[in-house]
């Protein structure tokens, strides 16, 4: 199933994408929006850096999220593995009573 195309502004810049479902369409929205506002506070604190530049300031900040949320939901997980394992052995023991 090809995905609906949109246009995506930022920066003034517009850049036609793809958006396989609504739900991705929605999220590539809130996406550009969070970008373009990143980019309008780092071209008032650092009006002499290029554009491209502050897009790699962008990119470097938003990975790192991305990195950090998955390091933060591996912990979840295996706290949520260690909740059901202390909740299987005390079912366990309840059961031998």
């Amino acid at each position: 199933m090809a995905g609906q195309k949109i246009k995506l502004v930022i920066s003034g810049r517009t850049y036609p994408m793809e958006a396989e479902t609504p739900e991705v369409e929605q999220l590539m929205r809130l996406a550009a929006e969070d970008v373009d506002g990143m980019l309008k506070k780092l071209s008032w604190q650092f009006p002499s850096t290029s554009f491209e530049d502050k897009l790699m300031i962008v990119a470097v900040r938003e990975a790192a999220a991305k990195l950090l949320s998955q390091k933060n939901m591996r912990n979840l997980v295996d706290e949520a593995d260690s909740l059901e394992q202390d909740l299987n052995s005390y079912l366990d023991g309840k059961k031998k009573e």
